[in-house]
């Protein structure tokens, strides 16, 4: 897996709407805003005003988890339909070691264009790549959900949110922080 952040956007905007809520200047309101970040029921909506853009490369069982967040959140990917038969496949394209004899199978089925039931037998490993759109509210989301999750690709997205994001501090819960 790999994550990487493009860009991020919209800190500075979202302190000049919460400087509205309190009539003070923004430069007084990044105390307010870690204060205001681990609270829910609205007092942290300043956090759907701050943008990232981040590249993801990660397995197929992952990326039909990370599907289930949609509000705050769009993605493009990288379409096997376009690119899935233009060149063989690799150890390089799966998550894990994936059998010589079924690297065999699914490269004979590009040379064949046999496009669907290549696309059926695709392991869950198959790795996509996705450039995502995600505010600062779903990222905390996210790792309030998924930070202590099993699959270590949670893990690895929690960490890098944690670690890149330029105002981390706005999405570290301390019980999240300790556990990756």
């Amino acid at each position: 897996m790999r994550v990487k952040i493009l860009s991020e956007h919209g800190y500075d905007e979202a302190m000049l709407g919460l400087s509205l809520s309190y009539n003070q200047q923004i430069e007084k309101m990044e105390n307010v805003a870690i204060r205001l970040a681990p609270k829910d029921g609205g007092h942290n909506k300043f956090l759907e005003s701050i943008f990232v853009w981040v590249d993801i490369v990660a397995p197929r069982y992952w990326w039909q988890q990370f599907d289930a967040y949609r509000i705050g959140v769009t993605k493009q990917s990288e379409s096997t339909m376009h690119t899935l038969v233009k060149r063989p496949l690799t150890q390089n394209d799966f998550s894990e070691v994936i059998p010589a004899w079924y690297m065999d199978y699914l490269n004979n089925l590009i040379e064949e264009k046999r496009f669907f039931i290549l696309k059926s037998c695709l392991p869950e490993g198959f790795l996509q790549r996705r450039i995502v759109c995600l505010n600062y509210k779903s990222i905390r989301h996210i790792m309030k959900q998924r930070g202590l999750h099993k699959l270590f690709e949670w893990r690895e997205f929690c960490l890098a949110m944690v670690n890149g994001l330029k105002h981390g501090e706005l999405i570290r819960d301390i019980s999240i922080a300790e556990s990756i």
